[in-house]
């Protein structure tokens, strides 16, 4: 097996409306609605297809109901979203704190170099707005 890319992310959502107001209007994050609740965008640099999948449509496409079965783990997923520098990391985290959100940690920088606020998304996604600095060149 010979694994490419990266196909896509998209956290599973069981709470939609929550899901669009976080991903697209707070964070800013150019999602289109796809269908019904579905939200996303394909070839969105760094990823080839980011999506908030809502619950109801995963549990749906795995077993055939929109109820996801109380004796299976609800999944659960982790995203990074890349800003342009450490102050944009910073300001990043400001604004979501004026927006009413709790960080898990401000702005700080990793001993591998990254720098990262974290956040819980309402679906209890792992939000990571982060700097990383490989990932710009020199």
């Amino acid at each position: 097996m010979e694994i490419l890319f990266v196909a896509g992310v998209a956290p599973i959502e069981p709470e939609p409306a929550a899901g669009k107001r976080f991903y697209r209007d707070i964070l800013g994050l150019p999602l289109a609605d796809v269908s019904d609740d579905y939200i996303a965008v394909d070839g969105f640099g760094g990823t080839k297809h980011l999506g908030v999948w809502p619950l109801a449509d995963a549990a749906r496409s795995c077993f055939g109901t929109d109820v996801w079965p109380p004796d299976v783990p609800v999944p659960q997923a982790t995203i990074e979203l890349e800003v342009a520098d450490e102050a944009a990391v910073a300001a990043a985290a400001a604004e979501l704190e004026a927006a009413g959100h709790r960080l898990l940690h401000g702005a700080r920088t990793e001993p591998w170099g990254q720098t990262l606020a974290r956040l819980l998304g309402p679906e209890g996604l792992l939000i990571g707005v982060c700097h990383t600095p490989w990932l710009h060149g020199a």
